[in-house]
């Protein structure tokens, strides 16, 4: 059975190092829209072991929600660890991660990105196979998060005989 009363993905929340210079990325550099901050917070019992999985002692420095066009909210945290930080996964390790914004003109975007001196890992590559007839590419964040631009806008080969699509902005809504 589903989860009960599902709808779809609110948010997805992470860390970094340093939320200021991670707001001056998702401001200034992607155009997302800062909406709310809250914290700090810190507790002397075990409520930050018991509801966040981390050292009791941790605290949590600052939160800050923003809007990125039509996809997910982003929740960004910056802690302060009481058992210490480490850098960022790669996708090949548990955990790893990335996030990827669809783009409507993918050379325009990596175009950009380099000019604001943004770190973009090679050339957009062609897909194959169900994924036929997008283009994507991985970039990093100032602080080495992996970020991914996609683009396919005459769709992908996969969609000409599935029953379920993928979200994306050409049919948004099923």
């Amino acid at each position: 059975m589903p989860l009960p009363g599902m709808v779809g993905t609110d948010h997805i929340g992470f860390t970094v190092p340093d939320l200021e210079r991670a707001h001056e990325f998702f401001v200034g550099i992607l155009g997302c829209t800062h909406v709310y901050t809250l914290g700090p917070f810190a507790h002397d019992d075990d409520w930050m072991k018991d509801h966040l999985n981390v050292h009791p002692r941790t605290v949590m420095r600052e939160l800050r929600f923003y809007r990125c066009g039509t996809g997910a909210n982003f929740e960004v945290f910056e802690y302060e660890a009481a058992d210490g930080q480490t850098g960022p996964p790669r996708n090949s390790d548990i955990g790893g991660h990335h996030l990827a914004f669809y783009v409507h003109d993918i050379d325009a975007a990596v175009q950009y990105l380099h000019a604001e001196g943004i770190e973009v890992l090679g050339e957009p590559t062609a897909s194959r196979n169900a994924s036929e007839g997008q283009r994507w590419v991985y970039f990093l964040s100032p602080w080495g998060m992996q970020f991914e631009l996609v683009s396919f806008p005459e769709g992908k080969a996969y969609e000409a005989d599935a029953e379920v699509l993928l979200w994306n902005p050409n049919h948004p809504a099923d």
